[in-house]
């Protein structure tokens, strides 16, 4: 939780020094590349909260993984949280930054989980339909394909969720069948 705290204090700060400088879409770019780095990396974020590393050993480690492939901007950040032995934090930024930004531009992030994969009609009403619920103008929606779920989707926007899969229908059935026994009427 402390780390959650920390990586929203500095995602702000590298957010807010963006917009000041005028490299935001530069820094976003760099910001998705981070995340992507550390979501597919285990081992990379056992290295950054390993206590027996020295710093200078992760900053390195950091610049060979991303010299010359992001901002100078971003590499000085770098240097800043292992200086204050924040890189354990690291993995959290990304995130944090990215869903800081889109907050700034008025993009909602939505997952939407369906049996097959959706066609662009389909699509369409989806995201229309978290412009609705959220009302800002631009969603930025993940596809995801669960065979499982047999038909219909689950929508996911931010913390709350939609279930119109025949799965989560079944389950639910299910469940009110069990739930209600059966008492006769004594006519």
């Amino acid at each position: 939780m402390a780390d959650q705290r920390v990586a929203a204090r500095y995602a702000k700060s590298l957010l807010d020094l963006a917009q000041e400088m005028g490299t935001l879409a530069t820094i976003k770019q760099d910001m998705d590349l981070l995340a992507n780095t550390m979501a597919g990396s285990r081992d990379l974020r056992l290295l950054l909260r390993n206590p027996i590393v020295k710093h200078d050993k992760k900053l390195s480690i950091l610049t060979a993984i991303f010299g010359g492939k992001v901002s100078e901007m971003l590499m000085r950040f770098f240097q800043i949280l292992t200086s204050k032995n924040r890189e354990s934090a690291l993995e959290h930024i990304g995130f944090e930054f990215l869903s800081q930004y889109n907050a700034l531009m008025g993009v909602q992030v939505a997952e939407v989980t369906s049996a097959t994969p959706l066609t662009p009609a389909t699509r369409a009403e989806v995201e229309q339909l978290v412009k609705q619920q959220t009302g800002l103008t631009e969603v930025s929606l993940t596809e995801k394909v669960d065979a499982s779920l047999i038909g219909g989707f689950v929508l996911r926007v931010g913390d709350q969720q939609v279930d119109d899969s025949v799965k989560g229908n079944l389950r639910r059935l299910r469940a009110s069948l069990t739930d209600n026994t059966y008492q006769p009427s004594s006519n």
